[in-house]
């Protein structure tokens, strides 16, 4: 983990409302489908070379309440598709890396995040926008907006 700052970016994908509590359970679980979805409708619509993110917003309260997810691309094509465009906001987050075979390397990453702002008193979550870069096949960032 460390800290960094980050410029906004513009994003455009696919989104859907969830929970983490709806996560645990795969009758109730949204994100999965969210980027079979994605990887079936935007990829073949991406420019050469675009990074995919997937983006948590619009945070009701915490890590208890519903937010927003966003399955996207920073370039496309021109596209039929109609997608939402997000603004990754700019400012200082923190950023975890995770190696490994995807979804588990996320799932850990994610796991690590929790476990670190659960003991943590340095940082604090700000729960405005968070956001995945997937840098490879198998490495991600997971950048956490902090106060």
């Amino acid at each position: 983990m460390k800290p960094v700052k980050v410029d906004s970016k513009t994003l455009y994908g696919l989104s859907v409302r969830t929970r983490n509590a709806d996560e645990m359970n795969l009758e109730t679980a949204k994100i999965g489908n969210l980027w079979q979805r994605f990887y079936e409708q935007v990829t073949p619509e991406m420019k050469a070379g675009a990074k995919i993110y997937g983006v948590y917003y619009n945070y009701e309260s915490d890590a208890g309440g519903e937010f927003s997810v966003l399955a996207g691309a920073d370039q496309l094509l021109d596209t039929q598709h109609d997608l939402e465009k997000i603004t990754i906001e700019g400012g200082e987050y923190l950023m975890f890396e995770g190696h490994g075979e995807m979804p588990q390397t996320v799932i850990n990453t994610w796991t690590e995040i929790w476990g670190y702002f659960a003991e943590n008193t340095e940082h604090k979550r700000a729960y405005t926008t968070d956001f995945e870069e997937y840098k490879s096949e198998d490495e991600v960032a997971i950048y956490i907006a902090i106060k």
